[in-house]
């Protein structure tokens, strides 16, 4: 057994762009933690790769990393279509889990992976790592004091523009397109902050569809019970964008960037025609730094889980695919308000 002050031994499965853009960084800034391995299907790719980001060793094959009694904790940033198969291998082997979202593409999947999670002596996370951040914390507390009397109405958006046609959110096929890579974000915190799971026959969506059939825009509304409803957007084909607004009765709150709030990002709370800007609270680290290190802790003992996938992941996927057959006219009746 290793004791409080030993490192958590990180292995990464796969070299995708967020491993080193936003998991390695956060590592180094969380403390605790080292990356000790990363596997690739393709050893030529992953040998250079772990030598410039500074991880121990490369692995050839991600089951050779999942089998390897070194590893603790697994960080799982394959495309998504890969996620079930490779974060039940990990659980299986009682890893510690932590996969990026969506952690799955179907409500079937999400509840596979799930069940294995239940089984797991091994913790599982689904990478949405604002939940933790310092600024969701003072917006969840604003609305807790009253400070925009009851949220009626949240709108998000998720913007950013794509170039590369050859990018894997590009193909349906590989299960991209934006919703489930950044629309997912506005129906997670919406979830977060109205604390209950959408009204799924009330969906409404439209979208614009890429010649492979991902969807390069889409928007729409998810109603929630007591007559409260999100308004989002998501896409490829527009500058970065992820502002949104917390509408209560008594006021509202703006955010610049709720999701991973940079130096320059503000939180503006409008309240009897008056409004107070502050900077967005606890940018000085990177944004997956808090969730790392929440990770540590509960894997040492000195914290109680929290955000864990098998309380938390399940109302994602359902919304998501309610959202695309909403957009496809797959069957939906308008609904009626």
């Amino acid at each position: 057994m290793d004791g409080i002050d030993d490192p958590i031994r990180w292995g990464i499965l796969g070299t995708a762009s967020i491993a080193h853009s936003g998991f390695l960084p956060a590592l180094r800034s969380a403390g605790g933690g080292v990356a000790v391995a990363v596997a690739s299907r393709d050893l030529a790719r992953a040998e250079p790769w772990a030598a410039e980001k500074g991880v121990g060793r490369a692995v050839e094959g991600y089951e050779r990393l999942i089998g390897d009694p070194e590893i603790e904790a697994l960080y799982i940033p394959l495309p998504n279509r890969m996620h079930m198969e490779w974060a039940i291998a990990a659980l299986a082997a009682g890893k510690a889990v932590f996969c990026e979202k969506p952690l799955c593409v179907t409500p079937e999947e999400t509840a596979a992976v799930l069940d294995a999670a239940r089984a797991s002596p091994g913790p599982l996370w689904e990478a949405f790592v604002f939940p933790f951040l310092d600024e969701i914390a003072a917006v969840r507390r604003l609305i807790a004091e009253g400070a925009i009397g009851e949220i009626r109405e949240i709108h998000s958006s998720f913007h950013f523009m794509l170039d590369d046609t050859e990018n894997i959110r590009s193909f349906a096929a590989l299960t991209g397109g934006s919703i489930q890579d950044v629309g997912c974000y506005p129906i997670r915190l919406a979830r977060l902050l109205f604390d209950d799971e959408p009204d799924l026959e009330r969906t409404i969506a439209d979208a614009v569809w890429s010649d492979d059939d991902a969807d390069e825009e889409i928007w729409g509304a998810l109603a929630f019970p007591g007559d409260r409803r999100l308004l989002f957007s998501s896409g490829f084909r527009s500058t970065y964008q992820t502002f949104t607004r917390i509408l209560g009765t008594d006021g509202e709150i703006r955010m610049t960037n709720p999701f991973h709030p940079r130096e320059h990002d503000t939180r503006t709370v409008v309240h009897d025609g008056e409004s107070h800007t502050e900077p967005a609270a606890g940018t000085g680290e990177p944004t997956f730094t808090p969730a790392i290190r929440h990770i540590h802790n509960v894997l040492r003992g000195l914290d109680e889980p929290r955000h864990l996938a098998v309380d938390e992941a399940m109302g994602n996927a359902p919304a998501i695919a309610s959202v695309i057959r909403s957009a496809r006219r797959e069957g939906v009746e308008p609904p009626t308000f």
